[in-house]
Formats: structure tokens, C-alpha cells, sequence
């Protein structure tokens, strides 16, 4: 994602300072925990048109514990 954002000349500055993304939603975005698609909703719509899920995310599937 943070490639994508390069690419389309948005820091993560301006994500928080004019597009209203909390820090806190950057940093958890750094780390690859959990956040909202509300959050990844708002990336897509600063990004613009023709920036997909797919161009910012990857899914990875939990790993199934045997037992």
C-alpha cells in the first residue's frame, strides 16, 4: 500500500494532516495488524479512480493450528 501511495505522490503526512487517517491507523497499517475497510475505504478514495483493493491489500489467511 505504502508503494501504491508513493507512486500516486501522497505521503503518509498528508494522510493524516489533510485526509483525516489517524496515526494510530497508519501505524497499524505498518505492522500489518487489523484495521477497518472504513480506513481501507477512505485510501481508495484519496488514490482515485482506477486504484483497486487489490492494489493497496493482500489477503493472507489465518494459519489453522492442528490438534
Amino acid at each position: 500500500m505504502f508503494i501504491t501511495l508513493k507512486e500516486h505522490g501522497i505521503s503518509q503526512y498528508q494522510l493524516y494532516t489533510y485526509h483525516g487517517i489517524s496515526r494510530a491507523q497508519i501505524q497499524r497499517l505498518k505492522e500489518n495488524q487489523s484495521v477497518t475497510t472504513h480506513t481501507l475505504d477512505m485510501i481508495l478514495n484519496i488514490l482515485g479512480e482506477g486504484v483497486t483493493l487489490d492494489d493497496i491489500a493482500e489477503f493472507v489467511p489465518d494459519e489453522i493450528e492442528e490438534g
